[in-house]
């Protein structure tokens, strides 16, 4: 009588999901300690500042105190858009970072922590925060152009939709500032940053829609 036939267990192959990510968070890691490192000639005080710049803390306050001392009903329309993008962001941003869980670089150093999601670093609320309001202005350049028309000064021979365009250049700059500075602070990873900066982008278009479509305050 044979020897009975052992049966042949297969393993099955790993998932090349997996692997690809890791080599992914890998390089990622990878490049920005690259960048931290290569730019620590940079004064820490002016990347603090556009942390602080760039803070939630503000962003909150600031529409909420603009729109009650202001009389104009254009103005005060972006300003409600700004804040209800900032309120979307947080949500959002707190959410995927307690989701995902990604533990910021270890080279981390002197942060304050306001929120317990401020513990994870996947994707960089400033770097959402900043490109949001920078599309929100860009998103409300008409209510902007008629703000500009009541408050400008008489002799003023700028065009009103430069100063529009000037200033949103102005911000635009800041966001992109406000964003690398978080990876030269080592407070992020360079895809948290650019994953932030393209959801800002996407929840000011959220937040536009939803002002459209529910005209909870028209000008």
């Amino acid at each position: 009588m044979g020897e009975a036939q052992q049966p042949v267990v297969v393993v099955p192959s790993a998932s090349k999901s997996p692997s690809l990510l890791n080599h992914l968070v890998s390089l990622d890691a990878k490049l920005s300690l690259h960048f931290y490192n290569a730019f620590q000639f940079c004064p820490r005080y002016l990347l603090k500042a556009l942390e602080v710049s760039g803070d939630g803390r503000l962003w909150f306050p600031i529409p909420v105190a603009l729109s009650l001392s202001s009389k104009s009903p254009y103005l005060r329309f972006v300003l409600l858009f700004i804040f209800l993008g900032c309120l979307f962001d947080l949500l959002l941003v707190g959410s995927i970072k307690v989701l995902v869980r990604r533990p910021r670089p270890v080279y981390n150093k002197g942060m304050h922590l306001v929120f317990a999601a401020d513990h994870w670093s996947f994707p960089s609320g400033h770097s959402s925060r900043v490109f949001l309001i920078a599309n929100c202005l860009y998103l409300s350049s008409d209510p902007l152009v008629e703000a500009v028309k009541e408050f400008k000064y008489s002799g003023w021979d700028v065009p009103d939709g430069e100063v529009v365009w000037y200033s949103f250049l102005v911000v635009f700059i800041w966001s992109i500032l406000t964003s690398a500075s978080r990876i030269l602070l080592g407070r992020h990873y360079v895809f948290d940053v650019v994953a932030g900066s393209c959801l800002g982008v996407v929840e000011a278009l959220l937040v536009s829609y939803f002002l459209n479509a529910f005209p909870i305050y028209s000008v």
